[in-house]
């Protein structure tokens, strides 16, 4: 999934950025790691005499299952490869023509960062004060880590990614299987560390005790409090892979330079392309001009852009993280009896009186009884617009206990537009795909034959900008 998401990005970024990328020399080099893996890599650098302090440079990370071929080709297209950048572009660990097996982007493959890191810098034409990254997804991922194991980066960009591993993929207790199912299913299981598999594994049966620690080794944002290397964040409004709370925590934490675009791409149920990425990759492009090559002839745009869904050339800019209220979305009381495995519960909600961005995470509480072995609850909220068009606005799961009890659930941490009129609905059961089957954020694995799940009431809140960028 994240390897064609960089494809889309750099195919639609060439088409629509047509930006000329000028004369440069290009390389294919191996960089060996600290335990000796072998990192393939390829190195761009501008025609003509280096600068007597070295070419400003950025080193490219691609997503999960990518390659240096993609973002490289991305570099290009944002102008980066060309006449004023060294750009190095390296296979992770696992991917590509390097060695070793994919860990997440765990302590050897921040090993690795720092290995390439190290090795460009030593270069007498690169600068060795003036080396920027670029990561996606899971570059992203290894661009945080390695920004937090002093890596001494000049300006980092990072797209659609997280900081803290364990909030995306098991947040409030419960995994979410279909994520790292689709995330681990686009690989070659041969380059894969088997204590990934382990952990998944763990994961899904709710073991969560091996969750921790892996998920700690691989999130930044515990570290990033007071780091004040410039960042310019990318994140999408609706990405049930990696939530706005990534970003949004990370902007807080952060103590530099900081620029915070919410865009419109992203992992599903996003595309990866979307009509504010060409700007969007610009203004990643720009953030280096300024804090790689010291150009400050453009004035800093306030930091937090929001692209509508509407897009019409510009995000709305605020001067820090949008004001967000929280309203009543509705309360449910249950009628009959419970559910097996293969039921459902669905609560149709109020009709929305007024056009509606939710900003953040809803959250939906309900009183339900577990019994027979039954052990999750997945809620999923939805919206169907006046027009006919149905809207998931989130979903979210939590263990379950024997017995009545009161449950809060926070669903997906998103932006998303609901027209006036829009009919909000509630779906609760096993899974996710009791909202609709092609919704595959949590599986519906197998329950006791046993299990039982009745619901008696609940409210659902949801967070929303103060006043709407969309209409």
């Amino acid at each position: 999934m994240t390897r064609a998401l960089l494809l889309l990005l750099a195919v639609v970024g060439a088409l629509l950025l047509s930006a000329p990328a000028g004369a440069f020399s290009r390389q294919d080099v191996t960089i060996t790691s600290a335990d000796g893996t072998a990192i393939t890599a390829t190195l761009t650098l501008p025609a003509g005499t280096a600068p007597a302090s070295g070419w400003p440079a950025v080193i490219y990370m691609h997503g999960l299952g990518g390659n240096r071929g993609d973002v490289l080709t991305l570099a290009q297209t944002m102008g980066i490869a060309g006449e004023r950048y060294a750009v190095l572009a390296y296979d992770a660990r696992g991917h590509g023509g390097s060695g070793g097996l994919i860990g997440i982007d765990g302590p050897k493959e921040v090993a690795d960062v720092k290995a390439v890191f190290g090795w460009l810098r030593n270069r007498p034409d690169v600068a060795d004060n003036r080396i920027g990254g670029w990561g996606v997804s899971y570059g992203g991922g290894a661009a945080w880590n390695s920004l937090v194991a002093d890596v001494p980066w000049a300006a980092l960009a990072i797209s659609i990614s997280w900081t803290d591993l364990r909030q995306a993929l098991v947040p409030q207790g419960l995994a979410k299987t279909g994520v790292m199912a689709g995330f681990l299913g686009s690989l070659d299981p041969k380059r894969v560390d088997p204590e990934v598999f382990a952990l998944r594994d763990a994961a899904f049966a709710g073991n969560l005790a091996t969750v921790g620690p892996f998920a700690a080794a691989r999130s930044s944002l515990p570290k990033l409090k007071g780091v004040k290397t410039p960042v310019f964040m990318m994140q999408g409004r609706r990405d049930f892979a990696f939530g706005l709370e990534h970003a949004r925590n990370a902007y807080r934490a952060l103590t530099g330079p900081k620029q915070l675009w919410i865009g419109l791409n992203g992992h599903a149920p996003s595309s990866g392309v979307a009509a504010d990425t060409p700007a969007m990759l610009a203004a990643s492009a720009q953030w280096f001009e300024r804090f790689l090559r010291g150009d400050t002839s453009a004035p800093l745009a306030k930091p937090v852009a929001v692209s509508p869904e509407n897009w019409r050339g510009q995000p709305t800019r605020f001067a820090g993280l949008p004001n967000v209220v929280t309203g009543n979305g509705g309360a449910f009381r249950a009628r009959g009896g419970g559910i097996a495995q293969a039921g459902r519960f669905r609560f149709r909600l109020a009709r929305l009186t007024k056009p509606t961005e939710v900003f953040g995470s809803p959250t939906v509480q309900v009183t339900a009884t577990a019994r027979g072995g039954w052990s999750r609850i997945v809620a999923v909220l939805s919206a169907r617009t006046p027009a006919g068009k149905e809207i998931v606005v989130g979903g979210g799961g939590v263990p379950t206990r024997a017995g009545s009890r009161t449950y809060r659930i926070s669903l997906s941490d998103q932006a998303t537009f609901l027209p006036k009129g829009s009919q909000l609905t509630l779906t609760i059961g096993s899974s996710s795909l009791a909202q609709n089957p092609a919704n595959l954020l949590y599986l519906d694995l197998p329950f006791p034959s046993t299990a039982r799940l009745a619901v008696t009431a609940g409210r659902v809140r949801l967070p929303a900008l103060a006043t709407p960028v969309s209409r």
